[in-house]
């Protein structure tokens, strides 16, 4: 029983990210940043679609922090530190299938704070 609640719960993920990833585009002036959360940890990344490369990244397991809204706050942070150290202020957010809620929301409010521009 479990097994195929979670195998929908997939599914559904994974149809909102294909819509979403088909309108998102990230550039090196305009870059896309992608989020990917488990239950342990929050992870973020800005990627220039053209060539394929990360630009920056902030990795919530390297700084010791959980997946929840006060932690995601301190990874928004780091982020933030990382994009304006290569001149990035403005991004194309990709919130990777995931409901706008929870640490997403607060992720993206928290990156708002700090100066990046949706």
């Amino acid at each position: 029983m479990l097994k195929s609640i979670q195998k929908r719960k997939n599914k559904l993920r994974a149809q909102r990210k294909s819509r979403v990833r088909g309108k998102v585009f990230g550039t090196a002036e305009l870059p896309r940043l992608t989020v990917y959360k488990s239950n342990k940890h929050f992870y973020a990344q800005a990627i220039d679609d053209n060539t394929g490369m990360t630009l920056a990244s902030a990795d919530g397991r390297k700084l010791g922090l959980k997946s929840n809204s006060e932690d995601v706050k301190k990874v928004a942070a780091e982020m933030a530190k990382n994009l304006a150290s290569k001149n990035i202020e403005n991004v194309v957010f990709d919130r990777n299938g995931y409901l706008y809620h929870g640490v997403v929301a607060s992720f993206a409010d928290a990156l708002r704070e700090a100066g990046i521009k949706f």
